[in-house]
């Protein structure tokens, strides 16, 4: 297989802790057998600046919480022809969507992360992306082809996914995997 007849992969971390990434990594030895099969274009474990165009699979781990992820999220979906939600925060906004419950809660994780009690007249700085009135899940903003929950989910359920879509098959999720 040579490398322009591999499938174009990339892989996004949202609002989340990474640990779905470390799960991907995880798949440890299968990543030999799937380095075969795919090429990376993108992702945080590599060097590539812009989504690029004519992916085939990308997999998004966490929620949608701030302006610049909400745009990343709509150009992926643009570009890619399955998108996966990887892990609990990108399919129900999980952790990350706790702050949903606060009244204005972009103000109020804002406030409480970028101001002393002593100083709340100042400013927050300009480099923070603004942040979105509520984390949501990668459903409520584009179309979502598959699902993987867990938290993290397992190297083995990312690997049966990945290997399952390569083959050309649909994977059979029921009694595979669970939340949490």
């Amino acid at each position: 297989m040579t490398e322009s007849t591999k499938v174009r992969v990339a892989t996004i971390w949202l609002s989340g802790c990474s640990g779905c990434h470390m799960s991907f990594l995880d798949q440890d030895e299968r990543l030999i057998d799937l380095a075969k099969k795919i090429e990376l274009v993108y992702s945080p474990i590599i060097d590539v600046k812009d989504f690029p165009e004519n992916v085939n699979v990308t997999l998004i781990e966490g929620a949608v919480a701030n302006e610049e992820q909400l745009q990343m999220l709509k150009k992926a979906r643009e570009r890619t022809k399955v998108l996966i939600s990887l892990g609990d925060c990108a399919v129900t906004g999980n952790v990350t969507a706790l702050r949903n419950s606060w009244h204005h809660s972009d103000q109020a994780v804002l406030e409480r992360a970028y101001k002393e009690p002593s100083d709340l007249n100042a400013a927050i700085p300009t480099a923070v992306p603004k942040l979105l009135i509520h984390a949501r899940p990668l459903h409520e903003v584009v179309k979502v082809d598959y699902y993987i929950p867990g938290c993290p989910p397992s190297a083995d359920l990312i690997n049966y996914v990945l290997t399952e879509l390569l083959a050309g098959r649909t994977p059979i999720m029921e009694g595979r995997s669970k939340y949490g």
